[in-house]
């Protein structure tokens, strides 16, 4: 049986790459931070704002170039 050290020494704790680009889309046009949990259906982005939810739900097709996925996005108001 692996011990806990064993088994999170081989775990990636990196970002995955279509997160970080949906964060720094956001971050880059709208000067706001975001949360973004990928699934495995779509990926989640939460805001701070109902204004922001919505302006990023009409940028739906841009957002998904940035991150370079086909994946449904969800959008929620507050963290």
């Amino acid at each position: 049986m692996d011990s806990l050290n064993d088994i999170l020494s081989r775990k990636d704790f990196e970002e995955p790459p279509e997160m970080a680009a949906i964060k720094k889309f956001v971050q880059d046009n709208y000067q706001e931070t975001v949360e973004v949990t990928i699934r495995e259906r779509d990926i989640l982005i939460a805001t701070p704002s109902a204004a922001l939810a919505n302006t990023l739900r009409l940028k739906t097709r841009e957002l998904q170039s940035a991150a370079r996925t086909d994946k449904r996005l969800t959008f929620r108001i507050g963290f």
